[in-house]
């Protein structure tokens, strides 16, 4: 895959400039091949390892989709674990540095109920979490995802390994049809390729187009 440079992928000049602080000019090529698909809108499944920047990949178009002014949660981005969901959440803050009013906050297990009833109700338009907790939390009807415009599962295959297909599949069963999604992974099984196949089936998903990458 080629590269570019991340002011030829149609990000905003926000965006650009809390790239350029974190020392980035040239995008990887997931980054190149990922961000100006998902900015159309378009779903995406890419087959990425760790270190090769997909977070980067699907953080910058998600920060670049909230609508910083509606303070609901606008993205979901599942995880397998307390440490990747603090990661992610980590990055997403850097990226966002320059859109002050757009807000992430990571839930996961482990964590004081508490903080994460607070971060939630402030208004949060980006949830990072593990799905467990964020099962929790709907169930409990403190994340409420009706106005979701963007689903992330990063890992699937680690989320798989680790038993939460169920948790996965329930989640997004509980989202608006009209939602885009993404797909990271670094293996692609057969039970990978059929949970994709099952939750890209809306017809929006089918009109927009999936793009593979891998």
């Amino acid at each position: 895959m080629e590269k570019r440079l991340f002011s030829e992928l149609g990000l905003s000049p926000e965006t650009l400039k809390a790239v350029d602080k974190m020392g980035f000019e040239e995008a990887s090529p997931i980054q190149t091949a990922v961000i100006p698909v998902a900015l159309t809108g378009r779903d995406v499944v890419g087959q990425s390892s760790t270190g090769s920047g997909k977070t980067a990949a699907f953080a910058l178009p998600a920060i670049e989709k909230v609508e910083a002014r509606q303070r609901v949660v606008q993205v979901l981005i599942l995880c397998p674990t307390r440490e990747l969901a603090v990661q992610v959440a980590e990055e997403t803050g850097k990226l966002a540095l320059f859109k002050p009013l757009v807000r992430e906050v990571p839930i996961y297990g482990g964590q004081s109920y508490e903080r994460q009833f607070r971060a939630l109700a402030a208004g949060t338009q980006i949830v990072i979490g593990t799905p467990g907790r964020v099962m929790d939390h709907m169930e409990r009807g403190t994340l409420k995802l009706n106005a979701l415009k963007m689903v992330i599962l990063d890992e699937t295959d680690r989320m798989l390994d680790m038993g939460f297909r169920d948790d996965i599949e329930h989640i997004l069963k509980s989202v608006p049809a009209e939602r885009q999604c993404l797909f990271f992974s670094a293996t692609m099984p057969n039970a990978i390729q059929d949970l994709i196949k099952r939750c890209i089936h809306v017809a929006a998903a089918a009109a927009r187009g999936t793009l593979t990458i891998g």
